[in-house]
């Protein structure tokens, strides 16, 4: 299986609505990554490429032993962020100085797995060089591509995804309940006006109305919307008038382009003035968005105030314009990709409205970033690492906006490829010259400086997010663009630079992570920052733990210690100061001094009910009970931390925790477990840096378990055991470290209630929980077991319910770790 644990969002989406069939294009799909490596589904913006692509991963994904990922990139604007987003995807938290795409490569480089990279067309040359380096870096690879353009390659094999067919409005129509553009208006229409259906009555106008839509899936579903208010007749009326009107404009544009734009024209136009302006503004969040940064975004306290956005987002979803849409914390809601593109052309007819919408998103993130990193010392960190995953998209578009900004009045965007908007701008501004054309992030140096400082202080804050949650790379990337951009001496600079010290990762970096840290504690102190200071200050003291200098290392903690925190100080930060000394005692033999330091870490993070920084502390301990030789309690504290650290995908933290499970088996004598541990260890840190920093001291441990085990049960022994382990995900061989297999991605923190006797479903809910794991929404349930809808929703309630989840991704991700558990047998007694 590979590495880490793949998150919620990389995962194939789950269907809010019904799949309208499509067989043969299923089938030609499925045929085609049968036989080729690369398949991209071209077609244009709204015919569906998007749904199509996860229809037919999901049903390849069995070939696929080590997985299917999804990579959205649509919120994407900067090609050098393709890479680093199919790494995130794949779970690898690489902190090394290789070329992205090298390290990607490397990673998979023996794997099975299938890549759906959605949304190619405005980022062509990334997705094609991503392209090429997998499918000759690897063999297992293949990667299925959606774009409104071929990617270019020799390798690439097409899947034009063709408007649905309509039958002939004057033609026979007694078989015309079959053809899939009919059944998807019918749908779409049923869930606004209940009760319809295709009758002989309406047949010939709804075949005559999706004619008209030249069978474009987008385009059928913003007309049935207005099934609310109007009959299938009037809709065709309405919407002749406004093809006549467009088509009557510009004679270069296609006609299926005039056809979307006339769609999506006029649901525009049945919006109300408010409703359009947020529209146009929540086309600059990227991915999903919840309530809060609608408001935050929208309302300006003028034109739109904060009690106004509410209704305005309810008026859109019930216009087919936002999608509504499950998030790991509540509701959130989504553009599909034309309309936001359909929105930001709207946003440039307005002026000035792109800037000021802009600044107001960036200053939401960088206020929801400050607050997490408040919280972040305390017991909401899951919560804190699961929103700021949802928003990853979203704090790209603040960065990118941070770093580039739109001072030149270029403004920062996608391109739209052939579907673009020329905006029909309403009547108070004037129409664009021409339609919306590819855009680029602009030089660092158009930006003000005060969006420039802005976007360091954004990259600064979520250090703990960079750090903490397996993202160094991407932290990396932006911080350096970030501190390019903004040379002067502020506090804002302190930060960036200790920052960027704390996220280098492997021996060629150290060097350069020092001096970046150095130059923090001198700036911090001339700028009279204690607070700044200090945190760089541990920047430099672990620096010098990674690089084996442990009696300078022991030295500069002891003082930092000492000092205590000073007021400002993260108290991550501080809590760290004890865990480095403790690290630093553990591996200079003083066991005893250890276990002082860290039971006083532990108070500290026990009085805030904090479980990161807490996770190091209980490894420290770990550590010092192996120096004092006493197996149990270290294996104990081990397993502890190893629970914790999985429940922030602290990658970094698992890897460490696993060398040293596997040294604690060794001493135990359990050396086939030991073989395992040390594959699932090494293949953990093939996602961190393979050569373990080249610290002599995190090798010498693994080497010198490696040699004892093989000395103990040979190499015929070790050696299934030990490929045994290296083809676990991360959270199988960390339910294997904790003797839990097939522990799920989120396991709940750690209480008494850990020893609850386990779930059971009923044989339907278990039926019930596979279909979901699948993907079905509940009304394909209903059909596929044969039962009402609502039967079928209240059985996915009670599921939830039983296994105290919130949403359906995690009855999917619980089936598969009960298929895991099923493979690797019983537990351990």
């Amino acid at each position: 299986m590979g590495g880490s644990a793949p998150r919620r969002d990389h995962l194939l989406p789950v269907e809010t609505t019904s799949f309208v069939d499509r067989r043969h294009e299923q089938a030609q799909g499925r045929e085609l990554l049968a036989r080729a490596r690369l398949v991209t589904l071209t077609g244009p913006g709204g015919v569906g490429k998007t749904r199509l692509a996860a229809r037919v991963a999901a049903r390849v994904q069995r070939a696929f032993p080590d997985g299917v990922r999804f990579v959205h990139l649509a919120g994407l604007h900067d090609p050098a962020l393709v890479p680093l987003a199919v790494a995130d995807a794949l779970g690898l938290h690489d902190h090394s100085a290789r070329p992205p795409l090298a390290a990607l490569v490397e990673h998979v480089r023996d794997q099975r797995l299938l890549l759906v990279v959605d949304n190619c067309e405005h980022l062509l040359t990334a997705c094609a060089e991503l392209a090429t380096a997998l499918l000759r870096g690897t063999t297992g690879v293949r990667i299925l591509a959606t774009s409104r353009h071929r990617l270019g390659l020799t390798e690439e094999h097409l899947l034009d995804v063709r408007p649905l067919p309509v039958p002939d409005p004057d033609g026979d129509l007694s078989a015309a309940d079959g053809y899939p553009a009919l059944a998807l208006f019918a749908d779409r229409a049923a869930a606004v006006d209940p009760g319809f259906q295709l009758t002989a009555a309406n047949r010939a106008a709804v075949a005559r109305l999706c004619q008209r839509l030249d069978g474009l899936p987008l385009a059928i579903e913003l007309a049935a919307v207005r099934m609310r208010v109007l009959g299938v007749e009037q809709i065709l009326e309405r919407l002749d008038d406004r093809y006549r009107l467009l088509t009557s404009g510009s004679p270069t544009v296609l006609p299926r382009h005039q056809t979307l734009r006339a769609a999506v024209d006029w649901s525009h136009e049945l919006c109300t003035e408010r409703e359009r302006l947020v529209w146009a503004r929540l086309s600059v969040p990227a991915g999903g968005f919840d309530l809060e940064t609608a408001e935050a975004v929208c309302a300006d306290g003028e034109q739109v105030l904060s009690y106004d956005v509410l209704e305005a987002v309810a008026g859109l979803v019930d216009k087919s314009v936002l999608c509504r849409e499950p998030g790991p914390d509540g509701v959130r809601y989504r553009l599909l990709d034309t309309l936001r593109h359909y929105g930001l052309s709207r946003l440039r007819a307005r002026d000035g409205e792109e800037l000021a919408t802009r600044r107001r998103h960036r200053d939401w993130m960088q206020e929801r970033a400050a607050d997490c990193e408040r919280a972040w010392f305390g017991p909401r960190q899951r919560e804190i690492v699961t929103r700021l995953r949802a928003d990853q998209d979203n704090l790209r578009v603040a960065l990118e906006f941070g770093c580039a900004g739109v001072g030149d009045g270029r403004g920062v965007g996608v391109a739209v490829g052939p579907t673009s908007f020329p905006a029909r701008a309403p009547a108070s501004a004037p129409a664009p010259a021409s339609a919306l054309s590819p855009a680029s992030a602009p030089d660092p140096a158009s930006a003000s400086p005060t969006d420039r400082l802005a976007g360091l202080r954004l990259a600064g804050t979520l250090w703990f997010y960079w750090h903490a949650c397996g993202a160094p790379r991407e932290g990396r990337y932006w911080l350096d663009r970030a501190l390019e951009a903004n040379p002067e001496p502020t506090r804002e600079r302190a930060r960036g630079l200790w920052v960027a010290g704390l996220l280098a990762g492997c021996p060629e970096d150290l060097t350069r992570g020092r001096r970046r840290a150095e130059e923090a504690r001198a700036l911090a102190h001339r700028l009279g920052d204690a607070a700044e200071a200090a945190h760089a200050d541990y920047v430099i003291g672990v620096i010098r733990l990674f690089a084996d200098d442990l009696p300078a290392a022991l030295t500069h903690f002891e003082a930092s210690v000492a000092r205590g925190r000073v007021p400002g100080q993260h108290l991550s930060l501080a809590g760290l100061d004890q865990v480095e000394l403790a690290c630093a005692l553990g591996f200079l033999g003083e066991a005893d001094r250890a276990v002082e330091v860290c039971e006083q870490a532990l108070r500290l993070c026990e009085a805030h009910g904090e479980q990161w920084v807490r996770s190091y502390v209980l490894r420290m301990l770990a550590l010092a009970h192996t120096v004092k030789r006493d197996w149990p309690r270290a294996e104990r504290h081990a397993r502890e931390a190893l629970r914790l650290k999985l429940a922030v995908n602290d990658t970094l933290g698992i890897a460490l925790t696993l060398d040293l499970a596997a040294l604690i088996a060794t001493e135990g004598g359990a050396h086939e477990r030991a073989a395992v541990l040390l594959g699932g260890a090494d293949h953990v840190w093939t996602a961190v840096d393979r050569d373990r920093w080249g610290s002599r001291t995190l090798c010498a441990t693994r080497h010198d378990s490696e040699q004892r085990v093989l000395s103990a049960i040979g190499r015929a022994a070790f050696t299934p055991c030990y490929d045994r382990g290296a083809g676990l995900a991360l959270p199988e061989i960390v339910g294997y470290a904790l003797q839990e297999p097939g522990l799920p991605d989120h396991p709940p923190s750690p209480s008494p209630s850990q020893d609850a006797p386990p779930v059971h479903l009923t044989r339907r809910e278990a039926q019930v929980a596979e279909l979901v794991a699948q993907g079905l929404a509940n009304q394909q349930i209903a059909d596929r077991l044969v039962i009402a809808r609502r039967t079928a929703e209240g059985h996915v309630e009670r599921i939830l319910t039983k296994l105290g989840f919130h949403n359906r991704s995690q009855i999917a991700t619980w089936v598969t770790a009960q298929r895991v558990a099923a493979q690797l047998g019983p537990r351990r007694p």
